[in-house]
């Protein structure tokens, strides 16, 4: 088990679709800037790119018909660095995500306020509480729609910040201000007006760090579009992590207990 694999669990990021975690002690850096152009060519509000972006996805009524998610996949860091991944999602907040690395299986598993860790790969091997920071994170990840969807009504803010180049297609970038006050980049495709880009910061083990997540490979299950690639790449940290999605299931049921929180070991 490599140490940059060991311990890398939360940066659940953003993302993902998912299966983004196995974030741990990454120092904090400067991202570099990239190239920005300040005059859209379409006039469009950031609203509207918005609304061409959930119907790119495959429309509200598809989109909030969502009540339960399944992704699951390999994320990878380098050769013969490749972990099995799956995360469950329920409304309104419920999140688990597992993660099996050569053979050991590390648990992380919230309901919008508390939740509990099994992680071998720092030597918890009975459950554990999730750090109060874990915690928010997951219930931000456990958003099924994403921050874009019904942004008003969540009470986040966006607004347009120009445009820019991402992976060499014209991407439109939101500013979005989320109702807990943090704060993150979206970058919506001008031409499929699918996300292709996401920044946000995150506070992982005392240090700020800026987190990177660009998406591709989109096909659309229960009639919505998912990303089926991931790249996810940390500030401070030259490697880059990558999932590629095989299964994601809509409407799977999940049992209450898949939530439950467990007896947690004492201190």
């Amino acid at each position: 088990m490599t140490a940059s694999l060991r311990g890398r669990h939360l940066l659940c990021g953003t993302a993902v679709i998912a299966l983004t975690v196995m974030a741990g002690p990454v120092p904090a850096g400067a991202a570099p800037a990239a190239a920005t152009t300040s005059a859209p060519t379409q006039a469009l509000t950031a609203e509207q790119i918005v609304e061409k972006h959930v119907a790119a996805r495959g429309g509200l009524q598809k989109i909030r018909a969502i009540q339960t998610l399944r992704e699951s996949g390999r994320m990878t860091e380098g050769p013969n660095r490749e972990a099995l991944v799956t995360r469950e999602l329920k409304r309104p907040a419920q999140s688990r995500f597992e993660i099996t690395l050569q053979g050991v299986t590390g648990v992380f598993v919230s309901d919008g306020t508390k939740g509990w860790k099994i992680n071998p790969f720092d030597g918890d091997f009975e459950p554990k509480p999730l750090p109060e920071a874990a915690i928010r994170e997951a219930a931000e990840q456990a958003d099924i729609e994403g921050p874009l969807v019904d942004w008003k009504a969540k009470g986040h803010t966006i607004a347009l910040a120009g445009r820019e180049s991402v992976n060499g297609r014209d991407a439109f970038k939101i500013q979005v201000t989320l109702n807990s006050g943090g704060t993150r980049t979206e970058y919506i495709d001008a031409k499929t007006f699918q996300r292709v880009r996401s920044d946000s910061t995150r506070t992982m083990k005392g240090h700020a760090v800026q987190i990177t997540a660009t998406f591709g490979d989109y096909k659309k299950s229960g009639g919505v579009a998912f990303p089926h690639t991931v790249e996810i790449s940390a500030s401070g940290r030259p490697q880059k992590m990558r999932v590629v999605v095989d299964k994601i299931e809509v409407n799977p049921p999940l049992p209450a207990d898949r939530f439950a929180m467990v007896e947690l070991a004492k201190p």
